[in-house]
């Protein structure tokens, strides 16, 4: 009896590899001794950048909230106004805060007085 081969399978594999290496570069995109291994670093580019997108975007909303309450108080910090919310039990988190500080600024001062209050 003639071995078997794993033609089908294999080749469906190959495929696979080849489709997500469209765009790269060079041999890269079409050959897949050298798509395979390129597209494993890419997913793994992919896993971390998916990680670090969270702390670009925490550190981002951080940013515009301490400067938003630095233009309504400048001797408040970011770091004394999560203290004073905090201290007076309000439950916001970053990017909401920071939305309200662009968008509803009239309600970002009230949070940020609030936040004074339970300080002094």
């Amino acid at each position: 009896m003639a071995r078997s081969r794993n033609k089908v399978p294999a080749h469906a594999r190959h495929k696979k590899i080849i489709k997500a290496a469209k765009g790269f570069r060079g041999r890269r995109k079409n050959t897949f001794s050298n798509a395979a291994p390129a597209v494993w670093r890419a997913g793994q580019y992919a896993y971390v950048g998916r990680k670090k997108k969270k702390r670009t975007y925490r550190s981002l909303w951080i940013q515009r909230i301490n400067a938003a309450v630095r233009e309504i108080d400048e001797n408040l910090t970011y770091s004394r106004l999560i203290d004073g919310l905090t201290k007076a039990g309000i439950e916001v988190d970053r990017k909401m805060l920071s939305e309200l500080a662009i968008h509803e600024p009239d309600s970002f001062k009230n949070i940020v007085e609030t936040a004074k209050g339970a300080l002094a």
